[in-house]
């Protein structure tokens, strides 16, 4: 009775060693990118994308996962109807020929249980580069109101626009941008 109970309790252990990948659907109504940029010096401006949608993949006991974030770059939004004309046009965004930008993971890297950084590349403008995501927090718990398993993150990087041919203005317009990547997901 004692060697039943004992590989009852074994293969308890084994299969939660074993614990299977989780996916979860960005919810595009808390999901917002933003990004920023110096304007001559004056102010740094703020502005954000509308429209996001994609996918987070955790293996909390393996410690990997997968990270695809599509957004929609006609979704941009500067505060200004005549701005955000102005930055979906040919010299910044050209959404009429690029109408998504997109980050693919291709490595998540942890410290202990909580995800540091995510590796991967961003496409926009049809120009892919590698960049890294700093995650600045990162959450998965029971969504109060959903009842169902969520996870929440915000992580930014730093990319020089000229690398995207979006250089119109540089210097004078930062050629750094900020993006930053706030993301809730639930469990699929």
């Amino acid at each position: 009775m004692k060697k039943l109970g004992f590989l009852v309790i074994a293969a308890c252990f084994s299969s939660a060693a074993l614990a299977a990948p989780e996916t979860y659907i960005i919810d595009s109504n808390h999901s917002s990118p933003r990004f920023s940029y110096s304007h001559f010096g004056y102010s740094t401006q703020l502005s954000r994308f509308d429209k996001a949608s994609g996918k987070i993949v955790i293996d909390k006991v393996a410690k990997t996962g997968a990270v695809n974030v599509t957004i929609d770059t006609t979704s941009v939004n500067t505060g200004y109807s005549l701005f955000n004309e102005h930055i979906q046009a040919e010299d910044f965004l050209n959404t009429a020929k690029y109408p998504t930008a997109n980050f693919a993971s291709s490595k998540m890297n942890f410290d202990g249980d909580k995800i540091t950084t995510i590796d991967g590349v961003l496409t926009l403008k049809g120009v892919s580069k590698a960049v890294t995501l700093n995650v600045t927090s990162f959450l998965c718990m029971p969504h109060p109101m959903l009842k169902k398993e969520a996870c929440g993150a915000n992580a930014t990087t730093i990319v020089k626009r000229t690398d995207f041919n979006m250089g119109k203005h540089a210097p004078y317009v930062g050629d750094d941008v900020t993006i930053t990547l706030p993301v809730e997901a639930i469990k699929e």
